[in-house]
Order: C-alpha cells, then sequence, then structure tokens
C-alpha cells in the first residue's frame, strides 16, 4: 500500500552526503573571492593585490552561503509541515493506493 502520509514522514533513513551541508558555504565563497579577481582585473590591477578583499569578501560569501543553507532548510521543513497537515486534514482526497507500475510494464512484455 502506497500511504500519503508515510511519503512526508522524516524517519531519518536518508543519509545526508558528506558535502551536503558545505557545497552552499564553500560555492558562495568562492564566489566572493571570484568576485575580489573580477574587480581587480577590471581596474587592471594585479589579480591578487589587495589580499585583504580577497579575504573579507570570501568569509563574507562563506557566511552568506550558511544563512541561506539554514533558511532552505526551514523552508522546506515547513513546506512539508503544511503538506502533512493538509493530508491528515483531507484524507479523502488522498486514498491509500496499491503501486502498480511494474504489473503495468510487465503486462506490455
Amino acid at each position: 500500500m502506497n500511504d500519503p502520509l508515510e511519503l512526508l514522514e522524516n524517519k531519518n533513513i536518508r543519509i545526508p552526503s558528506f558535502l551536503s551541508d558545505k557545497y552552499n558555504p564553500i560555492g558562495c565563497g568562492l564566489l566572493g573571492v571570484g568576485a575580489a579577481f573580477f574587480v581587480n582585473w577590471a581596474m587592471r590591477r594585479p589579480l591578487v593585490s589587495g589580499i585583504q578583499k580577497h579575504i573579507i569578501l570570501g568569509a563574507g560569501g562563506v557566511a552568506l552561503g550558511s544563512w541561506l543553507d539554514s533558511k532552505r532548510e526551514a523552508h522546506f521543513a515547513e513546506r512539508d509541515a503544511v503538506l502533512r497537515h493538509y493530508v491528515q486534514l483531507h484524507p479523502e482526497d488522498f486514498p491509500k493506493t496499491r503501486r502498480f507500475f511494474f504489473e503495468v510494464i510487465f503486462i506490455l512484455y
């Protein structure tokens, strides 16, 4: 049987990958350092001049990436909670059904 509420439950069986919580901070940090390189290139300066600018923009990018990651997690948690609550309030719209995909596929062959 395919229970709609079972699909929305968090059973902690998903094991996050090693980079799942580091991807956004690292990416935004690299964007910050890249922005410092771009500003130096656009001003026709040596790319590594003003190293404090690279450090500040890189650290700011890491902080921004961490903040965005936490906001994203909060958004998806709230969305799942709203969907779970809606399914609990309207069970008649979400009947428990049997999966039949493979039966249909194997009939064709």
